[in-house]
């Protein structure tokens, strides 16, 4: 797989907005729009106010068509809401082609249920839509999305989006299932920071079972995701049982 190990967490976001813009330019090129489904967080938030800052004339955002990963079970105007943060940090200040935002105040099982309709709306004649990007993120604990560990969504093969509740935290979030993300063209993970080095050498490195490490259920079919990471998140990479050598490149 792809490791890009860039030294702190303000050039891991320039490198996120980079690759951001050329796949965008590329969907565009060869299919006329770019979907893309965000992150959440406050790693993939810092590569939003770049885009927006640096990117308005780059990215022709008319044909850029966004949905979520995840989202809590909260109104749009919540702290805890992904869909906010990236309002703020991005979709308020460029004319996207569209937004999709998972209606987090609804039931979650609602929520999933009309995100999995407008999925299948917008991909029609997909059988499991095709992002053209799906940005990630990495949990101390190995989730990713809401994936997260030992949770019923991670063996769902069939649902698209699922409500999926997480009794450690005492909730239910709405994530799209591996089999959608597995799909997309591109998966690009913005792990930053010191906390989550062990979970990052267990992803890439370990041998741990894959429902205690969900992160490790994302091998899309179109080649392996890029992880791009700071220094401090990179720390503990080659010093497990299983380290793999050759693959990993640093900037």
């Amino acid at each position: 797989m792809t490791l890009r190990v860039l030294e702190d967490p303000a050039r891991l976001a320039a490198a996120a907005a980079r690759e951001f813009a050329a796949r965008a330019a590329r969907a565009i090129r060869e299919r006329g729009r770019f979907a893309v489904a965000l992150a959440g967080g406050s790693t993939p938030r810092a590569a939003y106010e770049l885009l927006a800052r640096d990117y308005v004339d780059e990215v022709d955002w008319g044909r850029v068509h966004f949905f979520f990963g995840d989202e809590r079970p909260v109104p749009p105007d919540h702290a805890d809401s992904n869909y906010r943060m990236a309002r703020e940090a991005l979709l308020s200040c460029v004319p996207a082609g569209s937004v999709h935002r998972i209606r987090g105040e609804l039931a979650p099982e609602e929520a999933a249920r009309r995100y999995e309709e407008e999925l299948r709306s917008f991909f029609a004649g997909e059988e499991v839509p095709r992002f053209d990007l799906i940005l990630l993120g990495l949990g101390e604990d190995g989730h990713t999305a809401s994936l997260f560990p030992h949770t019923r969504a991670l063996g769902e093969t069939e649902r698209l989006v699922v409500a999926n509740p997480v009794e450690r935290l005492g909730t239910v979030r709405i994530t799209l299932t591996p089999p959608v993300i597995n799909a997309a063209r591109a998966v690009v993970f913005l792990v930053a920071g010191g906390g989550k080095a062990k979970a990052l050498r267990e992803v890439l490195e370990g041998s741990a079972d894959p429902r205690q490490y969900p992160a490790k259920l994302i091998r899309p079919g179109d080649g392996e995701p890029l992880w791009l990471v700071d220094r401090a998140a990179a720390a503990s990479l080659g010093k497990g049982p299983g380290r793999t050598g050759g693959w990993r490149e640093s900037s």
